[in-house]
């Protein structure tokens, strides 16, 4: 009844979602299958966002389900109500719940609290979602991630990177973070991991090498927006078209958009691989349908 973080599935559970997703997308438009139908689902955000808040309102409406959306400031969350006691609310009221926010703790206490179908849309820790979005995509690009060498270019310990290392060590495919040496995930994190296939280094044209899949994202995660000493860290982690002479010959690039061209990537390679971009921002309410399925099941 909830689908929180990458961390706490497994491979079966992804490559089923990532199963069904594909059939959802095949079908749109021509299924009367309403799995939601007669119920109320709250999106909960206290952080902002464009495709996260679409694909989930879209989804929910398409599953025939009613949808409410709730910010921060139009709930009493926003004048310091426990979370565990909005949770309560809402489970006596709603079917379930989407959130997104900046304290893990606090998706997995509305989960816990709740009683109700909880989805994780982004946390400071973990983007699990979006992950599959994106696998969906090498699916579609590339036929499978099997035997692929996927490379993750930017802020090596953000809820992009960690979630895709949770994701890496469950599908088997090789990964690579290029990183700063201070932006790399600390030994902690790396010793839970326990995951052989998983590199971290801080050569972004070592890490490229023979890559079917570049991956970036931007280099100040939401909230950390000012912090120009860690911004002046990126400099040589730019996705490019001299980063991208050191891959396979048929990589493709993705990026979880917002994208800041100049910064993270650049205008040319942002626009040279658009169509790879935004079908993997489209495949956000494909995938987040098939959670949302899953999860009434």
């Amino acid at each position: 009844m909830k689908f929180l973080s990458i961390e706490e599935s497994n491979s079966q559970e992804l490559e089923s979602l990532l199963d069904l997703a594909a059939e959802m997308k095949s079908t749109r438009g021509t299924t009367s299958n309403q799995p939601l139908a007669g119920q109320t689902w709250a999106i909960i955000f206290t952080k902002a966002s464009t495709r996260t808040r679409v694909s989930f309102e879209v989804g929910i409406r398409e599953l025939g389900g009613n949808v409410m959306f709730l910010s921060g400031n139009d709930i009493q969350l926003g004048r310091g109500e426990p979370i565990k006691d909005t949770a309560r609310v809402l489970g006596r009221m709603v079917h379930g719940a989407v959130i997104r926010t900046f304290d893990q703790e606090d998706v997995e206490d509305f989960s816990s609290y709740s009683g109700i179908p909880t989805i994780n849309a982004l946390t400071d820790k973990e983007h699990p979602c979006q992950i599959l979005a994106d696998l969906l995509t090498i699916q579609e690009k590339l036929g499978t991630w099997e035997g692929k060498k996927v490379v993750f270019i930017g802020d090596g310990n953000n809820n992009m990177s960690r979630s895709w290392m949770w994701a890496a060590k469950y599908l088997g495919f090789e990964f690579v973070v290029a990183a700063p040496k201070s932006c790399l995930p600390p030994q902690d994190f790396i010793d839970h991991l326990d995951a052989p296939n998983v590199a971290l280094i801080t050569d972004p044209a070592a890490a490229a090498k023979n890559a079917d899949v570049i991956n970036t994202d931007v280099w100040l995660s939401m909230g950390q927006e000012g912090q120009d000493e860690k911004e002046a860290l990126f400099g040589d982690y730019q996705v490019n078209d001299d980063l991208l002479s050191h891959c396979s010959p048929n990589h493709i690039v993705l990026h979880c958009l917002p994208a800041y061209r100049g910064k993270e990537i650049s205008e040319e390679t942002l626009e040279a691989h658009a169509n790879t971009i935004f079908q993997q921002a489209e495949n956000r309410l494909h995938v987040q349908k098939a959670v949302l399925a899953t999860l009434v099941e």
